[in-house]
């Protein structure tokens, strides 16, 4: 069975001030002339349809789309919800939308009841694990202390339990939106942090065929089984060096698997380029950005005047400006947000305890932080649910 493994839509969604959802639509036509042309046996979309619960009318529009054109191909496809998504909203008209070979799977009841599709080779069942949120599913899934790895685990005992009943042979396709150890993270993907850990070990998806994932938006691979497609266009600068594709995964009769990535329709190229301002107007080696999308870090020890204005002189699609001035380690001018840069909300914290009390948190203490900033998130994602 031949399978185009895709995620991270977020339709709906701009990168800096630029709309992109022309871009969003041209690759949705790449998709289709895809499960055309590459004679395609069904679709797996691993969440982050949207960008929010609430989208835009334009993203659902295209999304509608989108669905009508593949449904109109004959073409199964199976999609769960990220953690972007409204798995309420995405989920309405599932069982109208299961006749027309649409099976979106955004509850986590349903972990365990699998979308059969066959071949000439025999079944393949298909278990949509929509975006597991462990305080909210902590009761559905039995675990006493929730977290990202407990509860996917539980839903994964699920998922084979039902394999086991199906006969001998049976292929087994999981789609999973979560951050897997071993991945590598961007700029744009939401924070999932519970308890302190977002990733869970691959070795939770053990027993299956093939594990497609969303969540994160480069496209790598965990094992030669457990694959990230990535976002099939960039939401910040960090994928500048992304190469945006999906994968077309051949199962084999046996199980096995072979995988060939599909690139993307590219509506502009990124570039992140760094000097003074001068340098960065002069230097010959940067004429091939001036079509790009540009994040230009200037390090002027002096903010200069206009830098946005004069840039754009050269590099018209320039979006993001940084400044970064060069200076020793010691000075004590370098900024706050540097200082910060790649520490935890719970690791700020903690560093404020001891700046103002002269010794850091006890272990009582870090508990308390701990549990406090998983009340945030988990009311956060509370109200989002509802919205």
């Amino acid at each position: 069975m031949k399978l185009l493994h895709t995620s991270d839509w977020h339709l709906g969604r701009a990168f800096h001030r630029v709309n992109m959802l022309d871009a969003q639509a041209e690759f949705i036509a790449h998709l289709v002339t895809t499960v055309r042309e590459r004679e395609v046996d069904a679709v797996v979309v691993s969440g982050d349809v949207y960008d929010r619960a609430v989208p835009p009318l334009a993203a659902v529009e295209l999304f509608d789309d989108a669905l009508h054109r593949l449904a109109g191909l004959g073409v199964p496809t199976v999609m769960i919800s990220g953690n972007h998504d409204s798995a309420r909203r995405l989920g309405v008209g599932a069982g109208l939308m299961e006749h027309a070979g649409i099976y979106l799977c955004t509850d986590a009841s349903s972990a365990g009841t699998p979308v059969i599709l066959a071949d000439e080779y025999g079944d393949v069942a298909f278990y949509g694990l929509p975006y597991l949120e462990p305080a909210l599913v902590k009761g559905e899934f039995g675990v006493e202390k929730p977290g990202h790895e407990t509860v996917l685990a539980a839903a994964m005992d699920r998922v084979r339990a039902d394999l086991a009943t199906h006969a001998p042979g049976t292929r087994s396709v999981v789609l999973a939106h979560a951050f897997v150890t071993g991945g590598e993270a961007s700029d744009s993907e939401r924070d999932i942090t519970v308890g302190g850990v977002a990733s869970v070990p691959a070795g939770v998806f053990d027993g299956v065929d093939y594990v497609a994932l969303g969540h994160l938006h480069g496209c790598q691979t965990i094992t030669e089984r457990v694959r990230y497609s990535g976002s099939p266009l960039p939401y910040s600068f960090s994928e500048a060096a992304h190469r945006k594709s999906m994968w077309l995964v051949d199962l084999a009769a046996d199980g096995s698997v072979t995988a060939e990535r599909v690139d993307c329709p590219v509506p502009r190229a990124l570039a992140r380029i760094r000097g003074t301002l001068e340098e960065l107007l002069a230097d010959p080696d940067l004429a091939r950005h001036e079509e790009a999308w540009v994040e230009a870090t200037l390090t002027d020890p002096v903010r200069p005047a206009d830098p946005m204005a004069r840039l754009a002189e050269r590099f018209p699609h320039t979006l993001s400006l940084v400044f970064d001035p060069e200076r020793a380690p010691d000075d004590p001018d370098v900024s706050y947000a540097k200082r910060l840069a790649g520490r935890s909300d719970q690791q700020i914290a903690e560093d404020f305890v001891a700046h103002v009390r002269g010794a850091g948190p006890d272990e009582h203490e870090r508990t308390v932080l701990r549990d406090a900033f998983d009340a945030v998130r988990s009311d956060g994602a509370v109200r989002e649910v509802a919205r």
